[in-house]
């Protein structure tokens, strides 16, 4: 009867007489009897805030690290790190230099400095010159696009020879202001780039601010 109401859906026929017999026995329960052993999953608050307190001890534990202290599974931990904790595992953002907060307190200061003398003195930005150098190659060949040449139905077409980049490099120092580019030089090959080059490097910037914006000198900037 029980077959014909509810398909292949319904219990077998040897099933039904054993939840017969459990009931008869005094049993009112349809849920699964407790059983000792392992739990189904490990996800356990207790879990998730062990690993939680470990991640925080040492951020660089590895997952089978957590998962050997905490005696549980590789893909629980993961499950709970990822899921449960929200994390991800992600490497260290490389930057030119680590600042002190004396240092980053001292920059700040600085650039308040230098808003304010912005708006006490609008021309004060065209007397500032600052500098930076980059490495460059020595020659870049011509491109295809710089290359182009108008020509007429009956004319061949242009032929240009491959050429590749040069392989050697050379640093490039340039201080600028306002206006545009005040001094530039190359580096010498195999120059060292220390405190007596950049001192001969200032004294030529120096030389070109009196020839090319002498109106800084006689203002004493």
């Amino acid at each position: 009867m029980i077959r014909c109401a509810y398909g292949n859906e319904a219990m077998s026929h040897a099933r039904c007489f054993k939840w017969d017999a459990r009931f008869k026995r005094g049993r009112t329960s349809l849920e699964d009897d407790e059983r000792s052993g392992r739990p189904s999953t490990s996800s356990t608050p207790k879990n998730v805030e062990t690993i939680r307190r470990l991640v925080h001890e040492d951020r660089r534990r590895t997952i089978k690290a957590i998962a050997a202290i905490v005696n549980v599974s590789y893909g629980t931990v993961q499950t709970i790190l990822t899921c449960d904790l929200n994390m991800h595992h992600v490497a260290a953002k490389f930057v030119p230099r680590l600042l002190t907060p004396e240092q980053k307190e001292h920059h700040v200061a600085i650039c308040q400095e230098l808003r304010q003398r912005v708006l006490d003195d609008p021309a004060f930005m065209s007397s500032v010159i600052t500098g930076d150098e980059s490495w460059v190659y020595r020659y870049d060949p011509e491109t295809k696009q710089q290359s182009s040449q108008w020509k007429s139905p009956g004319s061949p077409r242009p032929k240009k020879a491959r050429q590749s980049s040069s392989k050697t490099k050379s640093m490039l120092i340039v201080f600028l202001d306002i206006r545009g580019i005040v001094h530039h030089e190359f580096a010498p090959q195999g120059q060292t780039v220390n405190a007596g080059f950049y001192c001969s490097v200032l004294h030529c910037l120096r030389e070109d601010i009196r020839r090319k914006r002498p109106e800084l000198c006689r203002t004493g900037n």
